[in-house]
C-alpha cells in the first residue's frame, strides 16, 4: 500500500496485519509543471495540500477542492475523492483531476484518464490506494480574485430552519457548511451557525497576502473520561451561545476558513489514549427533512456525545466508482470510541442503508463488510476493476482486509 501524510481517521492508511512494508510518498513532493494560462499542475503524488497553497495562494490559484484539512497528498485526495464546502457548485478533486502516473501491483507504470485506461482512472478515483500507487497527478487549479475569503455566518435556531438556510445559501455562495447541535430536542433541535463564503474581490481584501497563523498544541492525552455526554452538551451550547451576533461578515484568512482544526497541533489528545472515530454520511434526503431529523433523533437515543457535528449538501454524484459524495445531505460526527462504538455505528449503518445512504471510506473505521456490501451497489463493478489490473491483491490496507476480505 501506499501512505501519504496518513491523516485518515479510519484504518485505510494502515497496512493488512501482519504487514510492516508501507511505500511512504510525502518525499516525491516536487511541482513538475505549471500552466498560468490553463491552470493546469502536474505534481508528484506527495505534495501537500498545504504546500500547494502557500505556492500558488499568492499567484492568483487554488486547488478547486479544498478539504477540512491541509494536511493531506494530492495523492490522498485523489485516493479519497475529497470533497469541500464547494461541492455543491464544483463537485469532489476528482473532476479536475485530467490524468494519473501510477504503478501498478506488477511494478509496471501506466498513465491514465477518462479518455485512456478509463476503467482504471475512475477505479483510482476515490479508490483508497487500492488499485496502483499514484506517482503523478495532473490536475486543473483555480484562479481566484485574491487570496482571502469573504465569509458570513449566522446563528439559526432550529434543523427546518437550518435545513433551508443551507439550500438557499448554496444556490448564491460558493462555500457553504453548517455545525449543528445534534444533542438538542425539542423544538431547538438541529440548531447551530451555518457559515459561507466566497473568494474575496480585491478591493475588498487586504493589500498583503495572508500572514502565516499560529499554531498551538495539546501537550498531553486527556483522560478519557474528561469526554462525555455532560462535557459534549456544555461544549455545544457555549459554541452556539459565543455567536453573540444573529448574523457576521467580513474578511477572513483562508486557513480559517477552509482548515479550522488544523490551528491546533495534536487536537486529537483530547479524545484520550482510546481516540475517536468520526462517522461520516450522506442522507439522500430531497426536499424533505424528516430523514435527517430521524437521523439526529436516533443519535440522541443512542446517547452519542459527539461534539463535532458538521453539515453540508452534496450536489450531483461524481464519477469515481467508489467517491463518496451524492446529491443529499452529508452529516459528520466526532465520536470518542467507547465500548459500544461498533454497536453504534451497526445501528447508524443500519439507517443509512434503509434510506439508500453510503459511508465515507476516508473516515470509516468500524463498518461490516456485509453492511457496505448492501449499501454500495457499486463495489461489484469497482472489484471487478481491481481484480483486473490487480488480480493478486497485493496492493491492500487494513480497511480492504476488513471490508473485502483481502488475504482471506
Amino acid at each position: 500500500m501506499t501512505r501519504g501524510l496518513g491523516r485518515s481517521y479510519g484504518d485505510s492508511s494502515l497496512p493488512p496485519p501482519g504487514t510492516f512494508d508501507v511505500a511512504g510518498s510525502v518525499l516525491a513532493d516536487r511541482i513538475l509543471a505549471f500552466d498560468p494560462q490553463t491552470g493546469v499542475l502536474l505534481a508528484e503524488s506527495g505534495l501537500s495540500l498545504g504546500a500547494l497553497n502557500q505556492v500558488f495562494w499568492p499567484r492568483g490559484f487554488a486547488s478547486p477542492v479544498s478539504t477540512g484539512t491541509q494536511y493531506v497528498t494530492l495523492g490522498g485526495m485523489v485516493a479519497a475523492d475529497v470533497h469541500g464546502k464547494n461541492h455543491h457548485q464544483v463537485g469532489t478533486f476528482g473532476a479536475h483531476v485530467r490524468r494519473l502516473k501510477l504503478m501498478l501491483a506488477d511494478g509496471v507504470v501506466v498513465w491514465c484518464s477518462r479518455q485512456q485506461k478509463s476503467d482504471l482512472f475512475l477505479a483510482t478515483i476515490g479508490g483508497m490506494g487500492l488499485t496502483g500507487h499514484i506517482l503523478e497527478v495532473e490536475v486543473k487549479l483555480e484562479s481566484i480574485p485574491s487570496p482571502w475569503i469573504w465569509a458570513e455566518s449566522e446563528r439559526i435556531p432550529d434543523l427546518d430552519q437550518f435545513l433551508k438556510a443551507l439550500k438557499q445559501a448554496a444556490e448564491v455562495w460558493p462555500f457553504t457548511v453548517g455545525w449543528i447541535d445534534c444533542l438538542k430536542r425539542g423544538r431547538h433541535m438541529g440548531r447551530g451557525i451555518l457559515m459561507r463564503g466566497r473568494w474575496a474581490t480585491p478591493d475588498e481584501a487586504p493589500d498583503d497576502p495572508p500572514p502565516e497563523k499560529r499554531r498551538l498544541t495539546v501537550p498531553f492525552e486527556l483522560p478519557s473520561w474528561v469526554l462525555n455526554r455532560l462535557s459534549a452538551r456544555a461544549f455545544n451550547v457555549v459554541y452556539y451561545g459565543k455567536h453573540v451576533r444573529r448574523q457576521t461578515r467580513g474578511i477572513a484568512h483562508p486557513e480559517t476558513f477552509f482548515h479550522p482544526l488544523d490551528f491546533v497541533i495534536d487536537w486529537n489528545k483530547v479524545y484520550g489514549a482510546r481516540g475517536f472515530t468520526q462517522y461520516a454520511c450522506v442522507i439522500p434526503y430531497g426536499d424533505d427533512p424528516r430523514l435527517v431529523r430521524d437521523f439526529l433523533d436516533l443519535l440522541t437515543r443512542l446517547r452519542v456525545p459527539s461534539f463535532l457535528s458538521v453539515l453540508k449538501d452534496f450536489g450531483a454524484e461524481g464519477d469515481g466508482l467508489l467517491s463518496f459524495p451524492k446529491p443529499g445531505m452529508s452529516i459528520c460526527l466526532d465520536i470518542p470510541v467507547r465500548r459500544n462504538t461498533a454497536e453504534v455505528v451497526a445501528t447508524l449503518d443500519d439507517f443509512l442503508i434503509s434510506c439508500g445512504g453510503r459511508i465515507y471510506l476516508a473516515k470509516d473505521a468500524f463498518t461490516t463488510a456485509e453492511r457496505f456490501r448492501v449499501m454500495e451497489p457499486r463495489l461489484a463493478d469497482w472489484l471487478d476493476v481491481r481484480q483486473k489490473w490487480d488480480p493478486h491483491q497485493r496492493l491492500a490496507s487494513a480497511q480492504s482486509v476488513r471490508l473485502f476480505g483481502d488475504g482471506q
